[in-house]
């Protein structure tokens, strides 16, 4: 075996989400890629730390999975990172695969590109495959958002969604710069009834059961039907849906050849 591929995360501490949204994807790799050494990363230290602590669950940061590699005497390493925003985790997996380079010169490391970029926005929006909804019907994407400037590709997305002729479907996010607080008042004036929920992250983790869907006062799920709307919260990660699965394939494709 001398080639290797490490797929990396941020991770979640949520087993069911773990296996519908990242071993899925994984196991596609491998099935694809059988003569490569396939190895599995979080970018989350705090992840990595709990599961290995709750559950005695070991799970590799990206310098640890490049360590690995070498010991398994493999110098031509492609990494995927099943990320949606080239925002600070992926920077986190360039500044660890740099340092690892600085002691392997001799190594051959070549990175693909998160969810979220460039000629992709209008795959992702096909590959989501949203029905037709009523005028008085909106769908509302949930991603976690970011101070990096890489958080205006939420606001790219929700252009492209009106390009396709998806009027009613809009983009928020947890800590970026669109937040559900803006979506209200837009919904409201276009006299919308009823909003369909859906994460648009990788899994179903912690943002989507708890600030999602729950039905603790502060959850984007009460806070709209305290707005007087009817509501429907959606627990489905982004990595479930084949057409998702599919672009994170295209890009470690294209590294690889």
């Amino acid at each position: 075996m001398k080639k290797g591929i490490i797929v990396v995360s941020f991770g979640t501490s949520y087993e069911e989400a773990r296996k519908l949204c990242i071993e899925s994807i994984e196991t596609r790799i491998r099935e694809k890629y059988k003569d490569f050494l396939v190895l599995r990363a979080f970018t989350s230290q705090m992840v990595i730390n709990k599961l290995k602590k709750r559950d005695n669950y070991r799970v590799y940061n990206p310098r640890e999975a490049l360590e690995k590699m070498k010991e398994a005497g493999i110098k031509e390493i492609y990494i995927q990172p099943l990320l949606i925003l080239p925002g600070y985790e992926y920077e986190k997996i360039l500044k660890q695969t740099e340092e690892f380079l600085k002691d392997n010169e001799d190594y051959s490391i070549k990175i693909g590109k998160p969810l979220l970029y460039d000629e992709d926005y209008a795959k992702i929006v096909e590959a989501l495959c949203f029905p037709a909804i009523k005028a008085n019907e909106a769908i509302v994407l949930m991603g976690h958002g970011t101070d990096h400037k890489a958080d205006i590709s939420y606001g790219r997305l929700e252009r492209v969604f009106r390009e396709n002729g998806y009027e009613n479907i809009y983009v928020a996010t947890v800590e970026g710069r669109v937040t559900l607080e803006n979506i209200v008042p837009v919904l409201k004036d276009k006299k919308i009834e009823r909003v369909i929920l859906r994460p648009f992250m990788l899994v179903a983790g912690y943002h989507v059961i708890n600030d999602m869907a729950s039905e603790e006062e502060g959850s984007w799920k009460s806070i709209l039907e305290r707005e007087g709307f009817n509501v429907e919260a959606i627990l489905k990660g982004l990595g479930e849906l084949e057409g998702i699965q599919n672009i994170y394939l295209e890009h470690l494709e294209k590294i690889i050849d």
